[in-house]
């Protein structure tokens, strides 16, 4: 008896194919959270640089930011629901989106508290 040994090409490939694409507007959301995220912190540092006092320029700058992270949260929720479709952009979407509305949240609360 005689045993065949596999050959070399007859093993399966680790590739798999498929038709999922990243959404849209998963990625509009994660670029909307980026923005927000970057005009916040420009906000934030040419404040300290003023030595607190904030321009009005800098308020509606952050409220901006409040407007393009709420369109980025539904964007990113929108695109949670397509089929077929990635989760990565929609996720970061998400955290981005939320990391700018808590970073309002925590200037908000700084001044009318005083903190």
């Amino acid at each position: 008896m005689t045993m065949k040994m596999p050959h070399k090409n007859s093993r399966k490939s680790g590739y798999i194919f498929t038709a999922k694409k990243h959404p849209k507007k998963g990625i509009m959301s994660t670029i909307l959270g980026v923005i927000s995220i970057a005009s916040v912190a420009a906000a934030i540092y040419l404040s300290f640089q003023n030595g607190g006092k904030a321009s009005p320029n800098y308020g509606a700058a952050v409220f901006l930011s409040t407007v393009f992270s709420l369109a980025g949260m539904v964007l990113s929720v929108l695109s949670l629901t397509e089929k077929d479709r990635y989760r990565l952009f929609p996720l970061l979407g998400i955290g981005c989106n939320l990391l700018s509305l808590a970073l309002i949240s925590i200037i908000l609360y700084a001044g009318a508290y005083g903190i």
